[in-house]
């Protein structure tokens, strides 16, 4: 199975320039290609981890990654897919982001020795682009870059159109964000024979802006695919929870309930998702995607291990994987009260009866306020069923877990 058959049987491609091409162009050697990663908040988080996982499988397929931290490019901000101008950033948050990145970019990737790994061909390259954006001459980037770009293309994209067509305006600084993504695949390609950006499918006029500014300008062929953005099975957008992002630093969200968060996917989402987020072998994961009613949390287990391994190694992940099965097995997490229940059991009542409030009433306004908890889901529907052993929350501090009355 070469590069992209691996790549498209696992999930991981949404469109191409030509498929064949780029297969081809994989086949017949190793290939340097590259992913950019604004620096735009604390941390990476589940959202981000398809195109990491792209690029771990590329490189363990022989090939070689750019991780292009966007330094320059954060201080502008991306505005593919927003409404509103993004809320600028100082040098000092972009460089303590930028940071958080590249420790969490070595967990999934074999680094360069410059980035304190080895000196192989395929090892990845971290690189910020403000290296070369900063010291830009802006008439001389106008008259060398500028001149290949076309205003009524860029006027027809999508998420300009959009924006216009809403009168909400498109800041100028907001417009340059396609020249400079275009110029960074150039001057990638120009130093290290980069000829392939992956990137979100969101990004897709912005990484063929670069393909055809190097068409353009050094008569060479480019490629470019993007991966899809991940919705879970009943519509949300993947890495997003009521409670906010699940973030990969241990600091915003503990390997514990980042383990939950993967045990507690979808049935629906079980197979997909260990494609896409673990290393396993695709006869495994058809192996597990076969477990059917309540010996898919065992296949769900396997997920969330692995994800949390990649994410914050193999003790840590070790360490939520028992606490977990303390809770499922009525044992208890240390220092956390307990309280033994029988399921399915109404959302309601498993704050009562534990003892978390006093009444259904504070419930149902603990729902409404956004205080009530299941593991790291914000609790939303007061009619919602408890199925199996987990902790509740009524607010950040208080905390029962719900145990299994007949394991005791």
């Amino acid at each position: 199975m070469n590069a992209i058959e691996l790549l498209h049987a696992r999930g991981f491609i949404q469109q191409t320039t030509d498929l064949d091409e780029l297969s081809a162009h994989f086949e017949s050697g190793s290939r340097t290609f590259y992913v950019g990663f604004d620096p735009t908040g604390p941390s990476l988080h589940v959202g981000h981890m398809v195109p990491v996982m792209a690029m771990a499988w590329l490189q363990r397929l022989g090939h070689r990654p750019i991780a292009v931290l966007g330094g320059g490019t954060a201080l502008i901000g991306d505005p593919s897919g927003k409404d509103q101008t993004r809320e600028m950033l100082t040098a000092e948050d972009i460089a303590y982001n930028r940071d958080r990145f590249r420790e969490q970019l070595s967990r999934y990737l074999h680094l360069d020795s410059q980035a304190g790994g080895d000196a192989s061909e395929t090892a990845a390259i971290l690189i910020d682009n403000g290296d070369w954006l900063l010291p830009l001459n802006y008439v001389e980037f106008l008259r060398d870059i500028g001149r290949y770009f076309s205003i009524n293309r860029m006027l027809s994209a999508e998420g300009t159109r959009q924006r216009l067509d809403r009168d909400q305006g498109m800041s100028f600084i907001e417009f340059n964000y396609h020249l400079l993504q275009s110029y960074d695949f150039l001057v990638l390609h120009d130093k290290y024979d980069c000829t392939i950006q992956f990137g979100g499918d969101d990004q897709w006029f912005n990484i063929l802006g670069g393909v055809q500014l190097i068409r353009k300008s050094r008569a060479k062929k480019a490629h470019a695919a993007t991966v899809p953005l991940i919705t879970t099975a009943d519509g949300k957008k993947m890495g997003k929870t009521e409670s906010g992002a699940v973030w990969l630093d241990a600091e915003q969200l503990s390997p514990y309930d980042y383990y939950q968060y993967w045990i507690n996917v979808q049935d629906a989402d079980v197979a997909r998702f260990l494609k896409l987020y673990t290393f396993l072998e695709l006869d495994k994961i058809d192996e597990l995607s076969r477990l059917q009613g309540a010996e898919i949390r065992s296949a769900k287990a396997v997920l969330a291990f692995e994800a949390t391994r990649l994410a914050h190694g193999e003790a840590e992940a070790l360490a939520a994987q028992n606490a977990a099965q303390k809770v499922f097995s009525g044992q208890g997490a240390q220092n956390m009260p307990t309280h033994s229940t029988h399921f399915p059991i109404g959302v309601l009542d498993a704050f009562v009866d534990s003892g978390l409030l006093k009444s259904k009433g504070e419930a149902r306004r603990l729902i409404k306020m956004g205080g009530a908890r299941i593991g790291t889901s914000k609790v939303t529907d007061p009619e919602q069923m408890i199925s199996e052993p987990c902790i509740i929350w009524a607010g950040k501090k208080r905390a029962v877990q719900l145990v299994d009355g007949l394991a005791t």
